[in-house]
């Protein structure tokens, strides 16, 4: 596994399924990286102004820049305050005299506006007494560009910056065929200029008269493509679509995504983790428009593109589906798709292509969970008419069945969801979660086949019996066992004993349970294990230290410290869609309040 460090300058981030923007610094509003997914990279690749673009060295891709009656005004001279508007697009506002700069980064989501792009729109407030002459610029540097799995790989090739008309200049390698391409434009009369070397420059210009007392505003548009042609046609569409309208459906569309749980610090961070698994635990490949699914696409997250089912259908999907619906049933079927042939096997490049193998019962298992909650949430039982779901789930079954231990109704697992070989082969997480799982099975599999399922409640009796042990005296719930009197009470961070009530294991109430629960390390340091004690006993102190918590910018991190505050693998998209949901679940579905 690899864990990156988190970067030194707290990012503002935004996007869409087709485009990242991770790196928007918070003191000038410059872009220092942007970035797509590729399916025949089997990766994602990203544009920076340098190869310093985490630690903000270097010079940006994209940054504003201002001119007022022929003189150059930074920034962040007189101070940047920023907001962030429907918990996903930055916003700010920096003084300049008697101007007022106020700027939004964002990419266009919602109906008909669903396009690899980004939208810079700026707007000039003149407070003062004279009309002044200004002009708006987006200028920058392609100084890097790289192809990331999990670790990041420069291309070799040369940068190239063209102009290709007065008012638009492309960003792309010298090598061909190129992945991809980046034109950026301006929204009415501008000129365009570039500039040559190993990291070529360039500068979009738009001149304005802002009248006293007036305001005025421009847009420069960022668009990718597989190649030039397509880069230049999508920023030409944005052009005719026009930023206003963009911004406006994408308003709307975010706002359609909003949960509500009455308490404003919580609504607060579930949207915030909620639109980022949305946005960065999915997304759209740029060379075939498909959907996949992804750990997180921002590039400080030692986990990269890769995915496991457990984790796109277990953590990410179920946020995705308390906001929408329509994009979960695609995405699920995408994921029977893409990996339903042989569920559970292990890790996957995100284009289904095995990337470390290791079996989970939890993986095999998370497409019957998946389904039936769904279905359960949407009303469409039809999903399961799907061939393609159809199909796995019937592999599913058949894998999971083959794991079953010869004497008790138990079954083993090669590996445990961290990736590590479990203590024992049989391991408590696993079995409750394939006891929730057979109960699908029953119901949608066909009714001849239902006959060969395992009675589900047979499956937890035999946990109640194998697995509960006595510690110092006390009975509590093994993590794993052999069957053959071997145990251990190690607690798996991301395969909790914690999460068996979710699984209808055991009660909330149960006494052996709770000590379980009690037992588990109190000290915070894998959030996915604070999520799960949002089923435990101690559910409403974990809710008031989520409310408090830092994380990463406000959305999860794989590790923190005891007061919340990442400490790497920040940027966790399928991790923030898993804080999410168990966040709304707990205060909707188990009435958990701080």
């Amino acid at each position: 596994m690899t864990v990156l460090p988190l970067p030194s300058v707290p990012w503002q981030t935004t996007g869409n399924h087709w485009l990242s923007l991770p790196c928007i610094h918070p003191t000038d509003g410059s872009l220092h990286a942007l970035g797509v997914l590729h399916r025949g990279a089997r990766s994602a690749i990203e544009f920076a102004g340098s190869a310093e673009f985490l630690s903000g060295g270097g010079p940006a891709l994209a940054r504003p820049a201002v001119e007022i009656d022929g003189v150059r005004h930074e920034l962040a001279a007189e101070g940047v305050a920023w907001e962030r508007a429907l918990g996903w697009l930055p916003t700010f506002s920096s003084p300049m005299g008697d101007l007022v700069v106020r700027g939004t980064l964002f990419a266009p989501h919602g109906r008909d506006a669903d396009m690899a792009g980004a939208v810079y729109a700026l707007s000039i407030e003149n407070r003062g007494p004279a009309d002044r002459q200004v002009i708006l610029s987006l200028e920058g540097t392609l100084g890097h560009r790289q192809q990331r799995v999990r670790t990041a790989r420069p291309f070799d090739d040369a940068h190239r910056a063209l102009r290709v008309s007065d008012r638009a200049v492309v960003l792309e390698g010298a090598a061909r065929p190129g992945l991809v391409a980046v034109a950026v434009s301006a929204d009415d009369v501008s000129s365009a200029e570039v500039g040559q070397g190993t990291a070529p420059t360039y500068a979009v210009r738009r001149a304005l008269r802002v009248p006293a007392g007036g305001r005025e505003q421009a847009a420069f548009y960022i668009a990718a493509g597989p190649e030039r042609d397509g880069a230049e046609a999508t920023v030409e569409a944005m052009r005719r679509r026009g930023w206003r309208d963009l911004l406006t459906v994408t308003r709307d569309a975010l706002q359609a995504l909003e949960q509500a749980t009455g308490n404003e610090d919580i609504d607060r961070l579930v949207n915030r983790n909620l639109l980022f698994a949305y946005f960065y635990g999915a997304g759209r490949a740029l060379d075939d428009a498909h959907f996949y699914f992804v750990r997180s696409r921002a590039p400080a997250n030692g986990r990269g593109v890769t995915t496991s089912e457990w984790e796109a259908l277990a953590w990410t999907l179920p946020a995705v589906q308390l906001a929408d619906s329509g994009l979960a049933r695609e995405l699920l079927l995408r994921a029977c798709e893409l990996h339903g042939y042989a569920p559970g096997r292990g890790v996957n490049y995100l284009d289904g292509t095995l990337f470390e193998p290791g079996f989970t019962l939890e993986g095999a298992a998370a497409y019957a969970l998946a389904t039936d909650r769904y279905i359960r949430d949407s009303g469409d039982d039809q999903i399961v008419e799907e061939p393609v779901v159809a199909d796995t789930l019937y592999m599913a079954h058949d894998d999971v069945a083959a794991r079953r231990d010869k004497r008790a109704p138990l079954y083993s697992t090669e590996v445990s969801l961290s990736g590590e070989t479990a203590p024992h082969p049989y391991t408590l997480h696993g079995n409750a979660v394939v006891a929730m799982a057979m109960e699908i099975f029953r119901r949608t599999l066909d009714e001849e086949s239902a006959k060969g399922v395992e009675d589900p409640d047979a499956v937890r009796a035999a946990i109640k019996r194998h697995f509960a042990v006595a510690v110092e005296g006390k009975q509590q719930f093994a993590a794993s066992v052999d069957l053959a009197g071997k145990w251990s009470t190690v607690d798996d961070p991301l395969a909790s004993a914690l999460w068996l009530p979710l699984y209808e294991a055991v009660d909330r109430a149960d006494s052996t349970y709770r000590r379980t629960a009690r037992a588990v390390a109190p000290t915070p340091h894998v959030l996915a294990q604070q999520c799960a004690r949002l089923l435990g006993p101690d559910a409403s102190e974990v809710l008031q230290w989520l409310r408090r918590a830092p994380l990463d910018n406000g959305v999860a991190a794989e590790f923190v410290d005891a007061e919340g505050r990442a400490t790497g693998n920040g940027g966790d998209a399928a991790l923030s869609g898993l804080l999410a949901y168990t966040v709304w679940f707990a205060v909707h579905g188990l009435g958990v309040q701080p």
